[in-house]
């Protein structure tokens, strides 16, 4: 169903995902990241909560081999699971449920880790982490991308292509990176172009960006100024409405 790459840049300690399946949307689902803990790729029987769990264990201090196979360990579809994911220090853990469809597996190198389920062959996780490590020195989205395009070259998804994302997180709460190809006969090319594309204004715009933009003061005067003008507003009826009649 899908090849996946979750790392982290030693230079910058930026954290990141790619993802690229035969199934719609990939990007909702399959990866997970966070400022300063790490990245999750949860996929084969994927459930989201799995990515968020393995979060919120490693901002815990849980080391993230514990986190992975303790959240796997006992499970009744664990079988049909595939789960890997790397933290802030650089170590990374995986898990492959022994029911996952061949060829189904993963292989990790310095500051990454690569797993899929469905694919041609154990050579597209190697390639994708080959095309990772070649492309050392590039931001880190660019080496995430370039992992997917040499893993699907090596084969890829047997079934075909349908969709593909890409998420890094650096120091800020919000990410630097983050898009998603949901639908097209092509979306590792497709997510190549947009990223291209990023590079004219929306890369600069979110680097221009600052976590307490606009500012907590701002925005507490502003807050004060309006409830002063108009009141305290009960929103619950606007809340209640049914936005497919109202």
């Amino acid at each position: 169903m899908t090849l996946s790459i979750v790392a982290r840049d030693l230079e910058t300690n930026d954290l990141g995902a790619a993802v690229t399946s035969r199934f719609f949307a990939v990007g909702s689902i399959v990866p997970w990241t966070r400022s300063g803990v790490g990245a999750v790729c949860t996929q084969a029987l994927s459930d989201p909560r799995f990515g968020v769990r393995v979060l919120q264990a490693l901002e815990a201090g849980i080391p993230v081999k514990l986190a992975v196979d303790g959240l796997m360990d006992g499970r009744e579809n664990r079988g049909h699971a595939q789960l890997h994911g790397i933290a802030a220090d650089g170590m990374t853990a995986a898990f492959t449920g022994a029911e996952c469809i061949e060829w189904s597996g993963s292989c990790a190198g310095d500051n990454a880790s690569v797993a899929g389920n469905m694919l041609a062959g154990p050579g597209v996780v190697d390639a994708t982490l080959e095309g990772f490590v070649a492309s050392t020195g590039r931001p880190l989205a660019e080496r995430l991308l370039r992992a997917i395009i040499a893993g699907e070259r090596a084969g890829g998804d047997k079934r075909g292509k349908q969709s593909a994302a890409v998420v890094v997180h650096g120091a800020r709460s919000h990410a630097e990176v983050n898009l998603r190809v949901d639908d097209h006969p092509d979306p590792v090319a497709e997510l190549w172009r947009i990223y291209e594309v990023g590079h004219a204004r929306y890369f600069g715009f979110l680097a221009a960006m600052r976590d307490d933009a606009p500012g907590r003061d701002l925005l507490e005067r502003r807050v004060e100024a309006w409830t002063a003008e108009h009141g305290n507003v009960d929103f619950s009826e606007f809340w209640s409405r049914d936005p497919w009649k109202d």
